[in-house]
C-alpha cells in the first residue's frame, strides 16, 4: 500500500516542467477552473479572478443543485461561512479610525459581559486577541454549531472553558471570540453588526447580495444548494441555519459581489477610487500576530510555505517565494476560500456547493502559479493524496479499534445510565432509554447509542455516527459521568 508520505512524494518527483513567463490568459483560466471541478467532482463553483485593479474573470460553473441543472451565475448566493470573519476585521478597523475603539482596548471596556476562566487572561485580554486567535480558547465549535441558545448564551457558556494553550502563548482556531468581537462592536456603537457593515462595507462597495442570516438568504431568488459525498454519492445536505447575525461565520454573497470585496482589498482601503478604510487602519488587518507552526495538518496545506501566521481574519504566509494573504471557510455543503496576493496585485474569489472540499486551496495554488509563471505542480493531485491518506488512516484505525473490541466485559445495567449529566459550559444532557436502547440527547442532538464494550457505547447514526461515548462508574458501581470528544458531563 502506498503510504501517505510516499504518495506525495511520488508527485513532487516526477516530471515537472520548467517555470513558465507570467502571463494572463482567460482561456487558460477557464480550462484550469473547469479541470479542478471535475477532477473534485463539485456541483458548483463561482469564481472571480482580479487583476491589477480589474475584474479579468467572473464566471459561474456547474449547477446550483444536482438534480436541478440550474446553472451557477455570478450572482449566485453562497454561505461565507469563515469569510465572515475578514468582515468584522474589516469593520473593527473601520472603527478604529472613526477613533470609536482601539485594537488594544479591553474586551470588557466594550463588552463587559464577556468572561475568560483564566484569571490572568480575563482581566488582560483586548480586541485584538479576539481577532489573532491567541486568547487560548480551543474551538469547542459545538457551543455554536446547531446549538438551540442564541450568540449571548455562547459567550455566557464561554466563560466556563478550560485555556487549551496559555493567553497569547500560541496559535488556537476558534470562532468564539470573533462572535464575542461582533457583539463588543454592537455594544460599542448600540448598532447592529448587520447595519454596521451593511453602512461602512458592501454598501459603499456595491454588494448588493450580501445577507446576514439564512431567513435573509431563503429569500434570495439565485441561490446555491450544499451537497455531499455519501458512499461515493452526491446528495443533498441540509443548509446551516444561522438564525442570527454574527461576526464569526453567518454572511452570504455572490461572487459578484466578492469581486469588489477582492478590489477594495487590493485597493488598500479604495474602491472606485473612493477611500472607504484608511489604508493604516486596514493593513493592520493583514499583519502577521499568532505564528502558526508548520506541523500536522497545517503542514499538509501549506507545503511550499516557510512562515505562516494569522493576522486578524486573515491567514498570511508565503507561496514559493509569494506573498499570499487568504482565508477559507466551510459550513454545511459548502466551500469558500477568498486570497489576496498584495504584491502582485492579484486577487481570487472562489465559492463552491460541497462539503469539505480541498477544491479551493487546490485550485488557488494552480492559478497563481498559472498566473504568476511558478514551476507548475499537480495541486489537484496532492490534495487528493493527502484526502487518501487521511482516509486510509480513518479505516486503519476504525479497523483496529473493531479488532480491539471485547462486547462481553461488564458495564453497570443500562438504566442505571438513564438521568442527567451536567457541564459547566456545555449544560445539561440527558440519557433516555427508548426501546431497551439507549439514547443521548444534548443541544440539538438525539443520539442513538448501542453497547460497545464496558461502558464504552457506540453512536449509531446522525452527526456522531460511529464515534464512541464513555461512562465512568464509582467502585460502587455507580455511573458518574458520560465523555465524548474529551468533554467530561458529571452525572446529576
Amino acid at each position: 500500500m502506498v503510504t501517505r508520505l510516499s504518495a506525495i512524494a511520488l508527485l513532487f518527483s516526477s516530471g515537472f516542467v520548467g517555470a513558465a513567463a507570467p502571463h494572463w490568459d482567460e482561456v487558460d483560466a477557464k480550462k484550469t477552473i473547469e479541470a479542478a471541478r471535475a477532477a473534485w467532482h463539485v456541483p458548483g463553483l463561482a469564481v472571480v479572478i482580479v487583476k491589477d485593479g480589474k475584474i479579468v474573470h467572473s464566471a459561474g460553473y456547474g449547477i446550483k443543485s444536482v438534480g436541478q441543472n440550474d446553472p451557477v451565475t455570478t450572482d449566485t448566493l453562497f454561505p461565507l461561512a469563515s469569510c465572515t470573519k475578514a468582515f468584522t476585521a474589516t469593520l473593527l478597523a473601520s472603527l478604529v479610525e472613526s477613533g470609536d475603539l482601539g485594537w488594544d482596548d479591553p474586551v470588557r471596556k466594550h463588552l463587559p459581559t464577556f468572561r475568560l476562566s483564566d484569571p490572568n487572561a480575563d482581566k488582560l485580554v483586548a480586541l485584538r486577541d479576539l481577532l489573532t486567535h491567541r486568547t487560548g480558547l480551543g474551538g469547542h465549535d459545538l457551543l455554536w454549531y446547531r446549538a438551540p441558545w442564541n450568540a449571548d448564551e455562547v459567550l455566557r457558556r464561554t466563560a466556563k472553558l478550560p485555556l487549551t494553550t496559555p493567553f497569547r502563548g500560541g496559535y488556537q482556531y476558534s470562532s468564539l471570540p470573533f462572535t464575542a468581537a461582533g457583539k463588543a462592536i454592537e455594544n460599542r456603537t448600540g448598532k447592529s453588526y448587520a447595519e454596521l457593515v451593511s453602512k461602512r462595507l458592501t454598501g459603499p462597495l456595491g454588494m448588493k447580495s450580501v445577507t446576514f442570516t439564512s431567513a435573509e438568504a431563503e429569500k434570495y431568488p439565485d441561490r446555491a444548494a450544499g451537497h455531499e459525498l455519501r458512499a461515493g454519492k452526491m446528495v443533498a445536505m441540509a443548509a446551516y441555519d444561522a438564525r442570527e447575525a454574527d461576526g464569526a461565520g453567518s454572511m452570504s454573497a455572490s461572487i459578484r459581489d466578492l469581486g469588489a470585496w477582492v478590489q477594495f482589498h487590493l485597493g488598500e482601503g479604495k474602491f472606485a477610487g473612493k477611500p472607504i478604510v484608511a489604508a493604516k487602519a486596514l493593513a493592520e488587518t493583514k499583519q502577521p500576530h499568532t505564528p502558526m507552526r508548520k506541523a500536522g495538518l497545517i503542514a499538509d496545506i501549506y507545503p511550499d510555505s516557510h512562515q505562516i501566521s494569522y493576522a486578524m481574519g486573515w491567514v498570511v504566509y508565503d507561496h514559493r517565494g509569494e506573498l499570499v494573504v487568504a482565508h477559507g471557510g466551510v459550513i454545511d455543503g459548502f466551500r469558500v476560500q477568498i486570497t489576496l496576493l498584495p504584491e502582485k496585485n492579484l486577487g481570487f474569489a472562489m465559492l463552491n456547493n460541497l462539503h469539505e472540499t480541498k477544491l479551493n486551496i487546490a485550485l488557488t495554488n494552480a492559478l497563481i502559479d498559472r498566473i504568476l509563471g511558478l514551476e507548475p505542480k499537480d495541486w489537484t493531485a496532492y490534495y487528493q493524496a493527502l484526502d487518501k491518506a487521511e482516509a486510509e488512516g480513518k479505516v486503519t484505525s476504525k479497523a483496529k479499534r473493531d479488532r480491539a473490541r471485547n462486547a462481553d466485559t461488564p458495564h453497570a445495567e443500562l438504566d442505571a445510565h438513564v438521568g442527567e449529566y451536567e457541564h459547566p459550559a456545555y449544560g445539561v444532557g440527558k440519557v433516555k432509554s427508548d426501546a431497551g436502547k439507549l439514547v443521548w440527547e444534548w443541544s440539538s442532538f438525539r443520539v442513538p447509542l448501542e453497547h460497545w464494550q464496558g461502558e464504552q457505547f457506540r453512536a449509531t447514526a446522525g452527526y456522531f455516527d460511529d464515534e464512541i461515548f464513555e461512562f465512568a462508574t464509582g467502585k460502587d458501581g455507580a455511573v458518574l459521568s458520560l465523555s465524548q470528544r474529551g468533554v467530561a458531563f458529571l452525572r446529576k
